[in-house]
């Protein structure tokens, strides 16, 4: 079997961005955003995907978080689909529901190559520490485009914010860690 790998840099005038990311991996992440949050989504997005990757990352401190979260999304989105590749025998659907205590999210994936969000979330606040809980919205826009997935991310329900972001991002990782497994059933997609 081929090694589903991806390697992108991205820099712009605002971001640096690097991504490493092996589909079929033991779930290890090296993450270094320069934004705690986004550093603590990343780690458990990577260790439920199975995926391992090295995500580096800086932004222009006089501005705000938003360029860099959605570079960060993009390049991420670039790096899924270089290494899935062809997407022979890849399962092509995921999907996975998932508590975090009081919080329950459902995650549904489809990687025909079509790009669509569909983000049902509402946070109770607005910030966690100096993180804006709208970037995260941002952040998936720019995966689901880049690596041309229809994505669906429905909060069924949830009190505590962080537990709400928890459950986005593990259940995602679940789904995609399905959407991307080679089964052998299937010649094509």
């Amino acid at each position: 079997m081929m090694k589903r790998k991806a390697r992108i840099r991205r820099r712009t005038t605002a971001t640096e961005v690097s991504i490493d990311i092996s589909l079929d991996g033991a779930g290890n992440g090296n993450i270094s955003t320069t934004v705690p949050f986004m550093d603590h989504m990343l780690t458990l997005f990577a260790r439920h995907s199975l995926m391992d990757m090295v995500i580096k990352s800086k932004g222009n401190k006089n501005r705000d978080d938003n360029r860099l979260i959605e570079d960060i999304g993009t390049c991420l989105g670039n790096a899924v689909k270089e290494a899935i590749g062809n997407k022979k025998g890849i399962a092509r659907y995921g999907t996975a529901v998932v508590p975090m205590d009081e919080s329950l999210c459902s995650v549904v994936i489809d990687l025909l190559g079509k790009h669509h969000l569909i983000y049902n979330v509402a946070f109770k606040s607005k910030t966690v520490g100096k993180f804006d809980y709208s970037l995260i919205k941002g952040f998936f826009e720019s995966f689901s485009d880049h690596s041309e997935m229809t994505l669906h991310i429905n909060l069924l329900y949830g009190q505590n914010d962080h537990h709400i972001a928890e459950a986005i991002f593990k259940a995602f990782a679940l789904a995609l860690r399905t959407a991307v497994t080679i089964h052998g059933l299937r010649e094509g997609i």
